[in-house]
């Protein structure tokens, strides 16, 4: 840059596509983002993946076939990596590893208050020979599984982990696929890269849905345990839709950077200042993710978001929150204050400490109000094909407990966890797990642990 402003005249340093250019080239850059989609139709995504797959194609073309290529990337959704991934594939390329390397300061701005990547991926990638064979979905499909999950286990070992570590699996998963010049099904279908993630057939899913699947069903078995990487919606002797959705949430969110070790975080999105007033609102508690992110996670899981959208997240300018403990009070005990809910829970616990109760506390006419579950919304508040599932989960009684710490309420918490011990192991279970996923500086892991700490032996 500075050369070109100091050697005007140096034809070497100019742009050979616009000789009155002194400077960057602009005009004919490969972007796409929030600047370059405005008014300037032509750099859409297609474009992007289109002129990306040409440039990669002519460094295919000048590499010998014993080369390497490395492609530097760094985007925390998954509609640019599959664009650049593609463009990887259509330009002759077999992508044979990729791994995170820490480029990005901690402390830079664009990291404070989000969840961005702490790490720029390096796809290693090799010429893809000309008479590559046609591959078979079936052996691909069967290869996947181990293939991530060797690489997800070395990457943690090595320190990686959150979306540092997902993007990074994506490497080995696209060697097993982009060694063949295409991937076909049983009746002859291609198998593209990507597709649409709802669909059912895999040759309108798109490989890549795959991918994310896998990453997702191995993170949940490690964290939660094997029911629950092979559930689907409510799958017996697994924990329910919440749990897993939360789970996978922190997981996803740790970073390497430490990003999310603060009780109260927010992205750019949720910050908004009024026009005329003095001062901002305040900020919201909780954990933030993209949505493209989330939403490829939770689908192939059979977990609906749409169905816990106001429970335990909160969808915003296309950023999901994950709802802080203290958010669910008022839907876990109701308009009641829960110094009050810690004395009926006490009073009950005196007349029949044998009661197996779900949060129930004897009212004055005999019937027992259960602490409040997912209640029933009226049809017009959810998506079309959503519906509102009802009753008290897990994940809300492990939330429960965890307010009845935070207000003192000793006596009703040891009583509600004797309780949760004698119905079955899924409490504990669900909160020792969150517990290694909550961030270490977090308020609800400092809940959490304490609220552990009196659960009877």
């Amino acid at each position: 840059m500075w050369l070109k402003r100091t050697l005007l005249d140096n034809p070497i340093l100019r742009d050979p596509l616009d000789p009155r250019n002194l400077l960057t080239p602009k005009k004919n850059e490969i972007v796409v983002d929030s600047t370059t989609t405005k008014g300037h139709g032509v750099r859409t995504p297609a474009f992007y993946e289109q002129k990306m797959a040409k440039a990669f194609s002519e460094g295919r073309r000048i590499l010998k076939d014993y080369g390497i290529g490395c492609v530097v990337f760094a985007h925390k959704t998954t509609k640019g990596w599959e664009a650049l991934l593609s463009g990887l594939i259509r330009g002759g390329w077999v992508i044979t590893g990729s791994w995170p390397i820490a480029t990005e300061k901690p402390d830079r701005m664009r990291a404070q208050e989000s969840a961005a990547l702490a790490t720029s991926v390096h796809l290693v990638c090799r010429p893809r020979s000309k008479d590559a064979p046609v591959g078979d979905w079936g052996e691909v499909l069967r290869e996947l599984p181990n293939k991530v999950g060797d690489w997800m286990e070395r990457l943690q070992y090595e320190g990686v982990c959150g979306a540092d570590l997902v993007f990074a699996c994506i490497g080995p998963a696209l060697e097993i696929y982009s060694r063949y010049s295409k991937v076909v099904d049983a009746e002859e279908r291609e198998i593209p890269l990507g597709g649409d993630p709802e669909a059912s057939e895999p040759h309108r899913r798109g490989f890549l849905a795959y991918v994310w699947e896998v990453v997702g069903r191995t993170a949940l078995e490690q964290v939660l345990g094997t029911a629950e990487a092979k559930a689907r919606n409510s799958t017996a002797g697994a924990l329910e839709e919440d749990a897993r959705l939360t789970a996978l949430f922190l997981w996803t969110l740790q970073s390497t950077n430490g990003n999310g070790t603060k009780e109260e975080r927010e992205t750019d999105e949720n910050t908004e200042e009024d026009e005329g007033e003095e001062t901002p609102k305040k900020k919201k508690q909780g954990h933030s993710l993209i949505f493209d992110v989330v939403r490829r996670f939770a689908q192939p899981l059979g977990i609906h978001l749409p169905e816990w959208e106001g429970r335990i997240i909160e969808t915003e300018k296309g950023v999901v929150r994950l709802l802080s403990v203290k958010e669910r009070g008022k839907q876990l005990f109701g308009e009641e204050s829960i110094s009050v809910a810690g004395i009926r829970i006490e009073e009950q616990a005196r007349r029949d400490p044998q009661m197996k109760f779900d949060f129930a506390i004897q009212s004055e006419t005999g019937t027992p109000p259960q602490i409040k579950g997912h209640r029933q919304r009226k049809k017009k508040d959810l998506p079309s094909g959503a519906s509102a599932k009802a009753g008290t989960t897990t994940l809300d009684r492990v939330h429960a407990a965890m307010l009845l710490q935070a207000s003192g309420q000793t006596n009703a918490l040891r009583a509600l966890l004797k309780a949760e011990v004698d119905r079955g192991p899924d409490f504990l279970r669900l909160g020792n797990a969150l517990s290694a996923l909550y961030p270490r500086e977090s308020e609800e892991k400092r809940l959490l642990d304490a609220m552990l700490l009196v659960v009877p032996r």
